[in-house]
């Protein structure tokens, strides 16, 4: 078995733990953290999103991690990557989709892409494929910027739950 935990110069990406759970449902319920994304999480939401997060890394090897602050200890948010079998056309299939969310108290401060590059270095050592997508509202400007710095292009226009979204490709085919 290989380490799950990554450290970079400011953060300690880990795997969640059940007392991440109220950190877990302050993010999600947070209206700055979801405004692009959805309507805030409920208790119950975020439990299943917990328990998806663990399952990942039970079933398929790979998840999210908590980002956790180094110089405080404090939980700032999630980084890693999923498979949640989306409905949307055309599929995903089984590429790696990547995510990040972090509390508003640690947005603007670099945090987004020190996670995201981190947790590329570890699937590029550790997926088959170095392919991965993401899904970004078009009017999530920062997270644009992170995946722009993070490698991923080819941004393509398409809807999911009848809102729209761009999805953007990192790796094979070209994107590097």
């Amino acid at each position: 078995m290989f380490d799950r935990t990554i450290e970079t110069g400011r953060l300690i990406l880990r795997l969640h733990q059940l007392e991440d759970f109220e950190d877990e449902c302050a993010l999600w319920a947070d209206d700055q953290v979801v405004r692009h994304i959805g309507p805030p999480a409920s208790q119950e939401e975020c439990w299943g999103r917990l328990l998806r997060y663990i399952g990942h890394w039970a079933l398929l090897g790979f998840g999210f991690w908590a980002v956790i602050e180094k110089r405080t200890g404090r939980f700032v948010g999630e980084v890693g990557f999923m498979d949640f079998k989306r409905q949307i056309d055309p599929p995903l299939g089984d590429v790696p989709e990547m995510g990040w969310a972090l509390i508003p108290e640690a947005q603007g401060q670099g945090y987004a892409s020190e996670a995201v590059a981190a947790a590329q270095n570890w699937a590029d050592a550790h997926f088959r494929s170095r392919r991965a997508v993401c899904l970004i509202h078009p009017d999530n400007r920062a997270s644009l910027r992170v995946a722009e710095k993070a490698g991923f292009k080819n941004p393509v226009e398409r809807c999911y739950r009848d809102q729209p979204t761009v999805v953007l490709s990192r790796g094979m085919d070209g994107v590097s």
